[in-house]
């Protein structure tokens, strides 16, 4: 007795490659959401807030077109640009650190301190650039 087998029809219906794919698509969509971006994490003061800063609590520094960090007009190393933190941070709690950037200066010298005051765990971090026009004619 010979049994007749059906035979496999080719996968004919569209439709269901069309929703599986979709759901690929939904999917890999979703997955790539939850990917963590790496950088600086800054409290940033809301809008409306206002927040008094005594002269005695400002700490300013300054880069150069060099690179080099400077504080009251004197260069100095990063290992000082820390201890001078540490030790401001000890007398005056409610210090901000200022950051004078030459718009010349080189950008990893201004990544290095941030990270710097962001170890420090410094509540208060503002920086700015310089104007060009200023710092071309000094």
């Amino acid at each position: 007795m010979k049994l007749n087998r059906r035979k496999k029809n080719p996968f004919e219906d569209s439709s269901a490659s069309s929703d599986i794919a979709f759901l690929l698509i939904i999917y890999f969509i979703v997955i790539a959401g939850f990917n963590v971006n790496k950088g600086f994490i800054m409290n940033l003061p809301a809008r409306d807030s206002t927040r008094l800063i005594l002269k005695d609590d400002l700490l300013r520094f300054e880069l150069d077109a060099s690179g080099r960090l400077l504080h009251k007009g004197e260069p100095l190393d990063v290992a000082f640009a820390e201890q001078e933190i540490r030790t401001a941070i000890g007398v005056h709690p409610n210090l901000a650190v200022v950051l004078t950037i030459d718009p010349a200066a080189p950008w990893q010298q201004v990544v290095s301190f941030v990270e710097l005051a962001q170890k420090l765990e410094v509540e208060s971090f503002s920086f700015s650039m310089k104007d060009r026009k200023a710092s071309e004619q000094s």
